[in-house]
């Protein structure tokens, strides 16, 4: 049966090996988190004359530098400042030369987002009328090339690194403290430590290059590594790589002084380690959940804890899933793994699937936000596909469970077995000590009573003839005895090294024999197929939510798509968040400045605006009041006014502001530099 069965779940784990590979290696680079929602001036927008500066509202927070967003003319020629900076909320802006001649420009933006992901892309719009452009805004892709793919990779064997790590810990700790003290899982535990490791090590080189140029060149430039050790994934991994240092601490003493303590007193070390290593766990589940999806977005606060209890249930179960087939298929056969252990491990993973229906149903809410999410996003996808492999996982742990109760109830049978045959074992012990004894005792006493009558003839002969017969024959026996000494030395060394060859071919015997045994048992064969078929699915969904960390989440996607933007840099229709930059002048001292208003998300209903004075050098500063008017003169509405509330220096804010109707509208802002110097600018943008 082993000969006919196996090969058939061998193959088809290397079947979800290979498929785990297709997957990974078609990701592609990492999905934008962060999608671009608003610009001035807008995709493919024919302005009358040169802005004075280019400003792109994102969905989230974005970090940039001086080349994140670029402004160029129709011949490739930069035309900005370059110094980008925030005007407040999500909006970020770059000066233009004075002064530029019509044509069409091009703008890109390579930026990071707060969850830490690379967002490009690039669009146009024209100054008097459109013109060729010798630009090319193909291939704007972020975190894709060969660095990317690497870096894919990387994030792959950290989680998995992860996930042996915490997860074959926790099997030893919880489930088989003897496992301790066997070699195999020794080694994937500390196997598991070092692919985080090196993982990490590799993650934070590659970080710099992949937000950046993605060139290979990079990955060695300690300036821009110095730039990635400010950043929050720069933070994190570092921080990652100080808690690996405290797990190594932790490993040493498991496989060390834990392995070397009998039961009974193990059980006071247990409660340490096990709190020791949960500390190490979450601080290393941290390291992702405060980096990345969890960290921005809604509910952070909340998603937080969560993530850090979903990846620590996913470890406990798979990492804990693979030391058992581990130790089911390489373990010694003098140390199989006892039934109990399996049905502890069985609790475990109990509880950690419960765990990741809890917190995982969380996740997809906060990330898709609605049912259509589901069928029509990428994440959405990749997560029905992740759900349905969780599903066939729990299908075939509910096998490994049958499996796991047969070998539990057959467990005593075997250890009364083996009782007997130890009380065998001594009762002949016992009776070849009583008959050696017993032997022992007569000839002593024999040999006693026979030499009490002949006590005075003895002495009398040997005082009489001893003398002369040993002189005689001193030397000659001496000599004998030496030689047969010396050879009796020669046989007895040679004899012990014949003896120890013996007793390693009987070993080598009995442990092929135990093995043939212990694979014999149909329980436990059942549940070597069962356990190998559960970690040959695991390898996959570890896949799939690698790839599902790198996609763009659900909610975000559909809140690109209903603002008419993807965060790869398509044409921005009139929906959305617009921002608006109108200079002003009232002609008094300090009387120039640049107004930004902020209408979000500018549809029908309820809107958030937020206005902000700049002085020309960009900084923010107050004056006396400010006040807003919305009009649509096709429709004859309005002006409907706005007073918004002071906020900080140089930034207003309004609430719940109401529009009607959508159209084209326009945006009156009157602005009051003293008691008698004012001017009233405005704008037209679609609205709805």
């Amino acid at each position: 049966m082993t000969q006919t069965i196996a090969p058939r779940v061998r193959t088809l784990v290397l079947l979800l090996l290979a498929a785990a590979c297709a997957l990974l290696a078609g990701a592609g680079p990492a999905s934008a988190h962060a999608a671009l929602t608003g610009s001035d001036p807008r995709e493919g927008a024919v302005v009358d004359k040169a802005p004075a500066q280019v400003s792109l509202t994102f969905s989230e927070s974005v970090s940039m530098d001086d080349d994140s967003l670029r402004v160029l003319d129709p011949k490739g020629k930069r035309v900005d400042d370059g110094k980008p900076s925030g005007t407040g909320g999500t909006t970020y802006s770059v000066k233009l030369h004075a002064g530029l001649p019509d044509g069409t420009y091009t703008v890109t933006y390579q930026v990071v987002s707060a969850d830490s992901h690379p967002v490009s892309g690039a669009y146009t719009f024209s100054v008097g009328a459109p013109s060729e452009t010798s630009v090319t805004v193909s291939g704007q892709g972020a975190g894709g090339g060969f660095v990317g793919g690497l870096y894919g990779v990387g994030r792959y064997v950290s989680y998995a690194g992860f996930a042996v790590l915490v997860g074959g810990a926790a099997f030893v700790l919880a489930c088989w403290p003897r496992g301790s003290g066997v070699r195999v899982v020794q080694r994937f535990v500390v196997s598991g430590w070092l692919s985080l490791t090196a993982a990490t090590l590799l993650l934070l080189l590659l970080r710099g290059s992949y937000t950046g140029s993605g060139k290979v060149a990079d990955v060695f430039d300690l300036s821009l590594l110095g730039e990635v050790l400010q950043t929050k994934a720069g933070a994190a991994l570092v921080s990652r790589l100080l808690l690996l240092a405290a797990a190594a601490l932790f490993i040493a003493v498991l496989f060390g002084a834990y392995d070397k303590r009998k039961d009974e007193e193990k059980r006071d070390l247990t409660f340490g380690l096990a709190v020791g290593g949960s500390v190490v766990a979450v601080g290393l589940a941290a390291t992702w959940a405060m980096s990345e999806h969890a960290s921005v977005g809604l509910q952070a606060g909340l998603a937080m804890p969560v993530d850090v209890v979903h990846l620590i249930a996913v470890a406990a179960w798979l990492g804990g899933l693979t030391a058992l087939l581990v130790a089911l298929y390489r373990g010694p056969a003098d140390t199989p793994v006892p039934g109990l252990a399996v049905s502890r491990f069985s609790r475990v993973a109990f509880g950690s699937v419960i765990a990741l229906v809890v917190t995982g149903t969380y996740q997809s809410w906060r990330q898709l936000g609605s049912w259509t999410a589901f069928t029509d996003t990428r994440y959405g996808q990749l997560l029905l596909v992740k759900v349905g492999l969780v599903a066939v996982l729990v299908g075939v742990a509910y096998f490994s469970r049958r499996w796991t109760a047969q070998l539990v109830a057959a467990t005593p049978v075997t250890g009364a077995s083996a009782a007997r045959r130890a009380e065998k074992g001594a009762g002949k012990a016992s009776t070849k000590a009583g008959t050696k004894a017993s032997t022992k005792t007569s000839g002593n006493a024999s040999t006693k009573a026979a030499s009490k009558p002949g006590n005075a003839s003895a002495n009398a002969a040997s005082k009489a003839s001893g003398n002369a017969s040993a002189n005689a024959g001193t030397k000659t026996p001496g000599n004998a005895k030496v030689a047969e000494k010396a050879s009796g030395t020669a046989k007895g060394t040679g004899g012990s090294q014949r003896a120890a060859q013996l007793a390693r071919q009987r070993a080598a015997v009995d442990a092929a024999r135990q093995k043939r045994q212990r694979d014999a048992d149909p329980n436990r064969f059942g549940l070597r197929r069962s356990v190998l078929a559960e970690a040959g699915i695991a390898v996959v969904l570890l896949v799939v939510t690698t790839v599902l960390t790198q996609t763009e989440p659900g909610r975000t996607e559909e809140e690109a798509k209903a603002a008419g933007t993807s965060s790869v840099g398509n044409p921005a229709p009139a929906t959305g968040a617009v921002t608006l930059d109108m200079p002003f002048d009232t002609g008094s001292q300090n009387g120039k400045g640049v107004v930004r208003v902020e209408l979000d998300p500018a549809r029908v209903g309820a809107n958030d605006l937020h206005l902000y004075v700049e002085r020309p050098d960009g900084t923010a500063f107050d004056i006396p009041e400010v006040k807003v008017a919305l009009t649509q003169k096709a429709k004859d509405i309005g002006p409907l006014p706005v007073a918004p509330d002071h906020i900080t220096t140089g930034h207003w804010s309004a609430s719940g502001v109401q529009i009607p109707m959508a159209g084209d509208w326009e945006v009156a802002v009157t602005v009051r530099t003293s008691d008698i110097d004012q001017v009233t600018i405005s704008k037209n943008t679609q609205i709805g």
